[in-house]
């Protein structure tokens, strides 16, 4: 049987996001890094809409990043990150929904003339705030052990952080600080994190998750 594809960028949330299940998950992919400003035709014929992730695996074709990361936990969830309360798919949706809108507009102002940054970094914190008294008293957002909403948030708000990280770390969540250190000091952060040349047709495999022989 032919491998999955994984095609991937390895700055983009998202496309962290979706690492992070498939390596947990242990499942071997061929990587192909897409650079997106000059982006393979082979990786557009495949997913027109031209965002990462995307994963190929057979006649499926998985275009968006918590579609790979619950195809990839379905599979193999060695770690429980399945086993969540059922809030945790709203909180990701708040997350993924007016955060991310935030988010963006706070870190691409000049893109969106008509928000101001202020403004949306006020609104991104207020969810910031939220997740510090969820993570208050315990390691993750649930529990003491990291599940899907840890993991699908992190990546995000990681970019906040970003964006101008003497604001963030000056703030008074101290249980989300500890939080996202964590998981930026962990190995499975590093795992995910190589860097890979641009791919083209006909360039040498690159494997994701390689299987140990024996």
């Amino acid at each position: 049987m032919s491998r999955p594809i994984l095609y991937t960028f390895r700055r983009c949330p998202y496309a962290m996001r979706a690492r992070l299940a498939i390596h947990v998950a242990g499942i071997e992919c061929e990587l192909r890094e897409i650079l997106l400003r000059d982006k393979a035709p082979e990786f557009l014929a495949t997913s027109p809409k031209g965002t990462v992730p995307v994963v190929v695996d057979g006649d499926q074709v998985i275009e968006e990043s918590l579609d790979v990361m619950l195809w990839a936990l379905q599979q193999n969830d060695p770690e429980g990150w399945l086993q969540m309360p059922e809030e945790g798919h709203a909180l990701i949706a708040e997350s993924d929904g007016p955060f991310k809108t935030a988010l963006d507009r706070y870190k691409y102002g000049s893109r969106h003339p008509e928000a101001d940054t202020s403004e949306e970094r006020a609104r991104g914190a207020a969810f910031l705030q939220k997740l510090n008294g969820m993570l208050q008293g315990q390691a993750h957002l649930y529990s003491d052990r990291p599940c899907l909403a840890d993991m699908a948030i992190v990546t995000f708000v990681r970019q906040f952080a970003h964006v101008d990280q003497d604001w963030f770390y000056a703030q008074p969540w101290p249980d989300l600080i500890r939080w996202l250190d964590a998981f930026k000091a962990s190995d499975r952060f590093a795992a995910i994190m190589g860097k890979y040349p641009m791919w083209r047709r006909g360039d040498e495999i690159t494997l994701f998750c390689p299987k140990t022989p024996g």
